[in-house]
């Protein structure tokens, strides 16, 4: 495997980083400092010569309540960008790998989501993910899009990480309970996407932890396993006013990706249990 791996500073290209040190695997680690990924000129001239039969695509532009009001940024990262990423891995016969979001879904479901439910995203930054899904499957028949959800890892700033953070110096928080997915931990998501890429059964994909649970009982289990001994209260999306839709339920199954890789992800309450050890090391 040679591999351009692009937004490589982020929690999921850092990782990826550190699977492939661990087994040898040749990469070029990029983020947007040495590739600007929305130069389609400077990608193929970038690329040219070097022989790559991979593409990850890491980078996205993640900021959900900012992209109301930076829509044609937004879009610029998450639909068009990997549009054109994919369209140069098919002219350099490289496997294009890409991933979008649990937020697609607008949340009027009770039972986890499947590759099957159609999508109809509520906000700028889910519409723009959903976009990148469609023009990548269109533009490159050797892609694999891959949505997760609730990313957290060691690199950059997440949930988990802003939890513990505001857990410091108070004795109550309140943390809303009527969002629902599941957590992801950014090193199960790597390992297991490897095996899946090395599957060459390309297509749209999800991966994610198993279980479900909301930010409030995240948080909880959070607390809990730091000894924090503060006192905490529930809250709802609609007490803190944010410019983007949140769905209510946007639990995704990771049934298909499993059955092709021939095991299930680990649960979200052990993949925690495995970052705060990482994190403590």
């Amino acid at each position: 495997m040679r591999i351009l791996l692009t937004g490589a500073n982020g929690q999921l290209g850092y990782d990826f980083q550190r699977l492939f040190d661990s087994k040898n695997i040749s990469y070029t680690a990029t983020d947007y400092k040495e590739l600007d990924i929305t130069d389609v000129d400077k990608v193929r001239e970038f690329v040219k010569g070097r022989d790559y039969n991979y593409i990850i695509n890491c980078a996205a532009y993640n900021d959900v309540d900012k992209a109301e009001s930076e829509a044609e940024l937004c879009y610029k990262l998450n639909a068009y960008a990997p549009r054109d990423l994919a369209q140069i891995a098919k002219e350099i016969g490289a496997v294009f790998v890409t991933y979008s979001t649990d937020f697609v879904f607008e949340g009027n479901k009770n039972s986890p989501y499947t590759e099957k439910d159609v999508p109809n995203p509520p906000s700028v930054y889910a519409k723009s993910k959903h976009e990148g899904e469609k023009l990548v499957l269109d533009a490159h028949d050797k892609s694999f899009v891959i949505r997760t959800s609730w990313v957290f890892g060691i690199a950059n700033n997440n949930f988990n990480k802003q939890v513990m953070g505001w857990s410091k110096g108070r004795d109550r928080l309140n943390i809303v309970d009527d969002q629902v997915s599941v957590p992801t931990y950014s090193k199960d998501l790597a390992e297991f996407s490897l095996e899946l890429i090395n599957s060459e059964k390309f297509g749209p994909y999800q991966l994610s932890n198993n279980g479900e649970c909301s930010k409030y009982d995240q948080a909880k289990y959070i607390l809990e396993s730091i000894g924090w001994k503060g006192e905490l209260g529930t809250a709802k999306t609609t007490d803190f006013n944010l410019p983007a839709k949140r769905s209510k339920y946007s639990k995704i199954s990771s049934e298909k990706a499993e059955k092709v890789i021939g095991k299930k992800m680990p649960h979200w309450q052990d993949a925690i249990d495995r970052f705060l050890e990482e994190l403590n090391k």
